[in-house]
């Protein structure tokens, strides 16, 4: 026997060559799908992570706004010399090398904002005695802040002087409240007495400050003045060891007024050195480079600028900028904000995970049906050559020959075209791992498909029954295995959370749908087959019945489908659930159309719920401790609410607790509480279920009134319904969690003491449009508690939330990959009806010749590919449907919207309707494109065909 001739190396080449020329539109497609993934894998993300960069900023920025996230303290040690003496200047500016502990990089990060400020501990006003009550006593807080200058303007007199000529007192500015409550003006003299410092005196000192000025304050949009509203507004509240009042007031001295009075033997005050993050450019890689350093950046300031500690008080010793100070506090707030914003980017990253692995999905499939189009074309070729004696082996090394080349090149020009077209300067970076192995499966579907195609039976002399029982025991099997791994992958998703790879459960969801509608597809058309055999004409059962013995070799093209669908239809649940989600989270935290808080429950609301174009209602947060009156249990720190029920229904008539409250708190106009009669209450279930049975006692004490008794009795428990109403929202943002809560009527405000650490909130509700701006909501609300009330306007917040850069990253993300998905998948639709057009154009003409009219031609063509246009809109339909309630445990989405509780799903059927109809139109597109060549054919081809 000859043994077969082998080819030379020159006509192995002038095969290749010319193979490829035959093949250049598969291989063109096959370079287009490895040119955009591994661009992708380069390009999206760096984009990602300048998303992320942003959102971190805006987080950064809006809590900078209302306080210094990073802070240093110390108290100057003033009694080191003889006389006491402190050089505030030196000491202020000394902060600034206090960053130095950090290391370079760090410290770059790190910005110190106005040099510096100081307070000191609240002293005894001693002359001039205030008006009002004789058993008043107050207390004044000096303070130097540098930055409030900039929030301020004063109405008479001047800003106390950084520079205090010689023999002469310091300098104080007043608020016109402050002055107005002291009985002083510009040129009048304060005589303080100070806490004396243990160790060092004997008597507490007196000093004097002169009053250069009275200023009012600005209404500033940037929460400057959150924490520090007794600048502006004096507080009272009860003295803790007599029956007095207490007048707590604050005012604004200069820069050397710490020097003057340590000279005057005053003990240093408590100096602070505010730290601005710089988190320009990649902000999340400077946020994580300084986290590190942050984390003991306490201990290294101490063992860089400490010595040992007084054998006497076990104070630790420091030393800044030549001056001896107390030991130093580091206040961190930006790690904590950057734990939650690692909590809410991760779950950002797992949906994002989602769509990427569904969009990577997609595109395998279309390169899997792009190379099974490619072999179908050369299996002549194929079927030649291994009859003229190559081997297995070489024809797939010939295949590789030609397709590689094309995959090295693409992917080439693709990571390089994604490094040119990312950002610079952000936290992301290229993916080159990603690239390489999407690359290397593109690469090895080539040899695989190929050797599939080409490779020798193994028994030749088994018969067809045994090789069909074979066959069918194999797809059970496989089957079988998809639809376990699919379970599996589900329960470890809810059981442990989404991760890399964890990720890729929805392709296995989906991939068990196709299965299950693999197996349900042929039933119904065996149904429909029954019916039409029946009738008169032939169309409609040889329509039906090519569609049933095609429908397992379009398994891939409906995986496609369903997948592409499936995760537009999550794209668009998730989207939908998110803005959706985002409206309550606004609702919660404004509680009506606007609301401002105010701290302290004495806080005057003049004129409020009088107008016709704002309805208010006014919540006041107390905090007292109960007793059950059927064991004697103590409660204490309850939150206790005292609201209107008028009021709050006529904010919001359409509340359920509004309602409740309404029906079971409401009390007849003008009635004043008695201390005899129980107050009517709403408890919390916790607090509840701490006293089933039986009322809570609380002793109060009031200004220059006995104590009282005062008995609530409980008429209801709030529902978990009503914990999570919008009423709720801005007063439950004041109470700790885990605080029991009681709500109970306002006329308990006359029996309920005035407190300084309370608060109180106003909700407005806008009556007309003309009012619906935020502008004269804001306007209402400073008129009601004043400038220094924190107001938020929903539709403001609103805007804010979704101008969120996650919230927005994330939307981008799936309306990009849904797109890039659709796409990938119209290509493998294009390209599988192209595979399979050639066995329904034999069977169209076949029945052509047998005198088939055209119109029976169309409807040949739409028969054959309605079932899949049906199969895939049904399929994606329920797979976009079924994938967030089977990960209803992972989908965290309340990271996004705010609020008190997970956001309800909600399907986007609108843009579900649109992609099954798109999908319906396109595989009908499909059909009229095939009926018009079809018709265009001639008898010589026809006949070609049968």
């Amino acid at each position: 026997m000859r043994r077969p001739v082998q080819p030379s190396a020159a006509v192995t080449r002038r095969l290749i060559r010319k193979e490829t020329r035959g093949d250049l539109p598969l291989l063109a497609c096959l370079a287009v799908l490895v040119l955009v993934l591994t661009a992708l894998c380069a390009w999206a993300p760096v984009l990602a992570g300048r998303q992320e960069d942003r959102a971190l900023r805006q987080r950064v920025d809006a809590a900078q706004a209302q306080a210094p996230l990073i802070s240093l303290s110390t108290t100057p040690e003033v009694f080191t010399t003889s006389p006491p003496s402190v050089d505030m200047a030196t000491l202020l500016g000394a902060g600034r090398t206090l960053t130095e502990q950090l290391g370079g990089s760090a410290a770059r990060h790190l910005t110190f904002t106005d040099g510096g400020s100081y307070d000191y501990d609240p002293a005894s006003l001693i002359t001039p005695k205030p008006p009002g009550p004789a058993n008043t006593t107050t207390h004044l807080t000096a303070s130097y802040l540098p930055s409030a200058r900039a929030h301020l303007r004063y109405v008479s007199g001047h800003a106390p002087a950084d520079h205090t000529p010689p023999a002469t007192a310091p300098q104080i500015g007043l608020s016109q409240a402050t002055a107005q409550a002291l009985g002083v003006r510009p040129g009048s003299r304060l005589a303080l007495e100070f806490a004396r410092t243990p160790g060092a005196q004997s008597a507490p000192p007196h000093a004097e400050l002169l009053v250069s000025g009275v200023y009012r304050t600005k209404a500033a949009a940037d929460d400057f003045w959150t924490g520090r509203e007794t600048l502006d507004q004096p507080s009272r509240y009860p003295a803790e060891r007599s029956t007095g009042t207490v007048l707590a007031v604050q005012g604004l001295v200069g820069r050397d007024a710490a020097d003057v009075l340590a000279g005057a033997g005053v003990g240093g005050p408590r100096v602070t050195w505010q730290l601005r993050a710089d988190l320009s450019g990649a902000a999340l890689d400077r946020a994580r480079a300084l986290t590190g350093p942050l984390s003991h950046y306490g201990a290294d300031l101490s063992a860089a600028r400490c010595q040992g500690s007084d054998w006497v008080t076990g104070d630790i010793g420091c030393e800044i900028g030549g001056q001896a100070t107390q030991s130093l506090l580091l206040t961190d707030s930006l790690t904590p904000l950057l734990a939650a914003f690692t909590a809410q980017d991760d779950q950002a990253r797992a949906l994002a995970t989602y769509a990427v692995d569904a969009l990577a999905a997609v595109a395998l499939a279309t390169v899997a049906v792009a190379v099974r189009l490619l072999l179908r074309r050369r299996q002549a070729h194929l079927r030649l050559q291994r009859a003229r004696g190559a081997s297995t082996a070489r024809l797939v090394l010939l295949r590789c020959a030609v397709a590689w080349p094309v995959v090295l090149v693409a992917a080439l020009l693709g990571w390089a075209a994604g490094r040119a077209l990312a950002p610079t300067g952000t936290s992301g970076s290229p993916q080159p791992v990603p690239a390489a192995l999407a690359t290397a499966v593109v690469a090895l579907t080539v040899p695989l498909m190929t050797w599939l195609a080409v490779r020798e039976p193994r028994r030749p002399g088994r018969s067809r029954r045994s090789r069909r029982k074979t066959a069918v025991g194999r797809r059970v099997v496989l089957e079988l295995t998809v639809l376990l791994a699919t379970a599996a992958g589900v329960v470890a998703l809810r059981s442990q959370g989404p991760d890399g790879i964890l990720g890729a459960v929805p392709v296995l969801v989906a991939l068990a749908v196709v299965v299950i509608l693999l197996r349900i597809h042929p039933l119904v058309l065996r149904l429909v087959l029954r019916r039409t055999r029946r009738g008169r004409g032939a169309v409609g059962f040889v329509g039906a019945a090519r569609a049933a013995h095609d429908a397992p070799a379009t398994g891939l093209a409906l995986f496609v489908l369903v997948l592409t669908l499936g995760t537009a239809v999550f794209g668009g649940l998730v989207h939908r659930t998110v803005d959706d989600g985002l409206a309550t989270g606004a609702a919660w935290t404004t509680g009506a159309d606007a609301s401002a808080t105010a701290a302290g429950t004495a806080t005057a609301v003049p004129g409020a719920g009088t107008t016709t174009d704002i309805r208010t209602a006014v919540q006041r947060l107390y905090t007292l401790d109960m007793v059950g009156r059927t064991d004697g249990a103590v409660f204490s720190q309850v939150a206790v609410v005292t609201v209107d029920p008028r009021q709050l229904a006529a904010v919001a008539p359409e509340s359920p607790l509004a309602d409740a409250l309404l029906s079971r708190l409401a009390a007849p106009s003008g009635t004043r509480a008695d201390p005899g009669v129980p107050l009517p209450s709403f408890l919390s279930p916790d607090l509840r279920a701490r006293e089933r049975t039986g009322d809570f006692t609380s002793t109060v004490v009031t200004q220059g009134e006995p104590p009282v008794d005062l008995t609530f009795e409980p008429v209801g428990t709030l529902t978990a319904a009503n914990l999570r109403d919008p009423l709720l929202g801005p007063v439950t943002a004041q109470i700790a969690a885990g605080t029991p809560m009681l709500i109970t009527t306002a006329t308990a405000e006359d029996l309920l003491p005035q407190q300084s650490s309370g608060s109180t909130v106003l909700l407005l509700k806008s009556e007309g449009p003309a009012t619906a701006e935020p502008a004269a909501l804001r306007s209402a609300a400073a008129k009601a508690l004043g400038p220094l009330a924190r107001i938020l306007v929903r539709s403001e917040t609103l805007n804010s939330l979704r101008a969120d850069g996650l919230t927005q990253g994330l939307g981008t993300l799936y309306a990009t990959t849904s797109i890039l998905a659709a796409l990938s998948g119209l290509l493998a639709l294009a390209l599988e009806l192209t595979l399979t057009s050639h066995e329904r154009s034999r069977t169209t003409s076949y029945l052509r010749t047998l005198g088939l009219g055209g119109k029976e031609a169309g409807a040949m063509h739409f028969l054959q590919l309605l079932p899949l246009a049906v199969a895939s809109a049904v399929g994606g339909t329920l797979l976009g449907l079924l994938e967030p309630r089977l990960m209803a445990g992972t989908l965290d989405l309340r990271q996004f919207t705010g609020g008190p509780a997970q956001p309800a799903l909600r399907t986007d059927y609108s843009l579900t309707l649109a992609l099954v109809a798109g999908v319906t139109a396109l595989i009908l597109a499909a059909a009229a494109t095939e009926t018009v060549l079809a018709r265009r054919r001639r008898l010589g081809a026809v006949l070609r065909l049968t």
